[in-house]
């Protein structure tokens, strides 16, 4: 471990030594972190970096990994019942007195279900997080009712999981993996990782990697083939569970949990728009959902379990969301609270950015806060960047929605008309991007970036020149971010809603009137836009939706969805059509 404060201690149980690393305060509960195939305890070291300022965390090579001991002989040196001997013997000598709480990936979570499953560890461990690794018995059994009772989307989970499992029947063929490991598939590994997951650090993975990778073959060896034949049928987890699923697992389909809350109880989901080796890629939100966990589970409270939309994906993540005083901004925030996010709400007006932030909080948001700003003032977004950065981190989500509205014909839109909506509607979703996506770059962990478009971005108007001129330009931003940021894990998705009942339409000018008929053309619109009355909240749903599911374009209205097939199939048609007047 790099970490000054870290401490070292072997422990001997059933032939091996095991060597142990402790981080933090030992009078703080203890987090126990457990490796996977073919890692040592190093891939958990960003993580236990960031959990040891608030836990004891304790990490340990497995058996024959690391700089533990490898039994002898390895045939049937590494079955869970003496895996299970070795973490009971850690546990004894780290926190004799509380229960621990065991996070596992890969493996680690294979062997960390056989612990909480078991009769003779109760007492010994109070809640359990796992990542990318189901339970043997689990697995035994979604087989079997699968086999048992074959239907077509059954057969279909069957057949793609067995072809995510290929690698374990290489691991079963006798001495291949070895040869393998300690020969070239052992040097290019690292490469592998970094072409794979974009894995490339340092102290990752360790030079005992070749070791440890032949050693680890035994744990498919001797367990697999008897837990499937002979699942446990008693395997029901006695502590509180939290499940962290990420949705890009190269070798897990997402498909294994389907029944889990038949086995466990007290279940709590997570999901992450990510691949297998998460301890590296994602250590931050990885650490934040155990911290929470934890932490709930020490508290003797439920575990933080929002039940807003995608729930299981945006519980905890930080989301910043411009022009959130009203209308969809507001609309945003509040989804994004009910789902568990932290909010931060900006707009230029200080009191509705502060109301939205309150409402938030009750929304179900874990915490919110309010941000004044005029996104089109560059100083301003750049002073609000780094505040941000400082005091509450990086966004895992920005939501560029504030925008203005301008209506009136080319000639009458004067230079300084153009330049106000300029500044607000491009201008501001480029600051936004510009600052908060460079924030999620240097990171490395992700993120999503939504801008706010508009149908008047591919539906040309004779009324809307400046308006529709700056929305299209937004959603050409969108797409060339999407294609640059694409290799650093970050989405970007223009949300391109059509007429919805929002206080834009009180707000927005008309070009070459007076102020009377200004008053007059914006209470028709607003009439308008009232009769037609689609709520902002759809809109909300839909850019909850375009995140999860990482969606380039994301019409939302029935009318912009329309409008966007024409544009791309009868684009002559929507030409015709712009060339009417319309009467306001």
């Amino acid at each position: 471990m790099t970490r000054k404060d870290a401490r070292e201690r072997w422990v001997r149980t059933g032939g091996v030594e095991l060597c142990v690393a402790e981080l933090g305060d030992p009078e703080r509960p203890t987090v126990v972190l457990l490796h996977g195939y073919p890692d040592s305890k190093e891939v958990w070291s960003q993580v236990a970096d960031r959990l040891a300022d608030r836990f004891h965390v304790v990490l340990y090579d497995v058996r024959g990994h690391g700089r533990s001991t490898a039994p002898r002989p390895l045939r049937g040196g590494f079955t869970l019942t003496k895996l299970t001997d070795d973490f009971l013997a850690v546990v004894d000598a780290v926190s004799p007195d509380r229960p621990v709480h065991l996070v596992g990936h890969d493996w680690g979570s294979v062997q960390s279900w056989e612990f909480v499953t078991v009769a003779r560890t109760k007492g010994r461990i109070a809640s359990f997080t796992s990542i990318s690794g189901p339970s043997l018995d689990h697995f035994g059994h979604w087989i079997d009712a699968r086999v048992r009772r074959p239907t077509p989307r059954r057969a279909g989970q069957l057949l793609g999981q067995g072809a995510r499992s290929w690698y374990v029947y290489l691991l079963h063929t006798p001495v291949l993996p070895e040869l393998a490991w300690r020969g070239p598939l052992g040097r290019r590994w690292p490469k592998i990782l970094e072409r794979a997951e974009r894995i490339s650090d340092g102290d990752y993975p360790t030079a005992s990697l070749p070791t440890d990778a032949a050693h680890g073959a035994w744990l498919y060896r001797d367990n697999i083939r008897a837990r499937m034949r002979r699942p446990r049928p008693d395997a029901y987890a006695h502590v509180p569970v939290q499940l962290i699923t990420p949705q890009g697992d190269a070798f897990l389909s997402e498909r294994l949990y389907d029944d889990l809350d038949r086995w466990v109880p007290q279940l709590t989901r997570r999901t992450l728009p990510a691949g297998h080796w998460v301890p590296r890629t994602r250590p931050d939100q990885v650490s934040a959902w155990i911290d929470g966990f934890v932490t709930s589970v020490e508290e003797g409270r439920p575990a933080p379990e929002a039940t807003g939309r995608h729930a299981d994906r945006f519980a905890g993540q930080l989301v910043l969301i411009t022009g959130a005083g009203s209308g969809i901004g507001r609309a945003t925030a509040f989804a994004f609270a009910e789902a568990g996010a932290r909010v931060i709400a900006v707009d230029r007006d200080a009191d509705a950015a502060t109301r939205t932030a309150e409402l938030s909080r009750l929304a179900g948001a874990t915490d919110a806060w309010a941000e004044p700003v005029d996104v089109s003032d560059e100083q301003s977004m750049e002073k609000l960047a780094e505040r941000v950065h400082r005091e509450y981190g990086v966004p895992d989500v920005l939501v560029n929605n504030a925008g203005i509205g301008l209506s009136g014909s080319f000639f009458a839109t004067t230079a300084d008309d153009w330049r106000k909506v300029l500044d607000v509607n491009l201008w501001g979703v480029i600051h936004g991007c510009r600052l908060f996506g460079a924030r999620m770059v240097e990171r490395g962990q992700g993120g999503h970036i939504v801008n706010i478009a508009s149908a008047a971005a591919y539906q040309p108007s004779r009324a809307l020149p400046a308006y529709s001129t700056s929305k299209a330009a937004v959603l050409m931003l969108s797409e060339c971010l999407r294609a640059e940021l694409a290799s650093q894990d970050i989405g970007v998705t223009a949300v391109c809603p059509g007429f919805v009942n929002t206080s834009i339409t009180s707000t927005a000018r008309f070009t070459g009137v007076d102020e009377a008929e200004q008053r007059r053309r914006r209470q028709r619109s607003a009439r308008l836009y009232g009769l037609r009355n689609y709520p902002p909240e759809k809109v909300a749903n839909a850019i909850l939706d375009a995140v999860a599911h990482n969606r380039a374009v994301a019409p939302v209205t029935p009318e912009a969805r329309a409008a966007h097939l024409l544009s791309r199939f009868l684009p002559g048609t929507l030409r015709r059509i712009a060339r009417v007047e319309p009467r306001l």
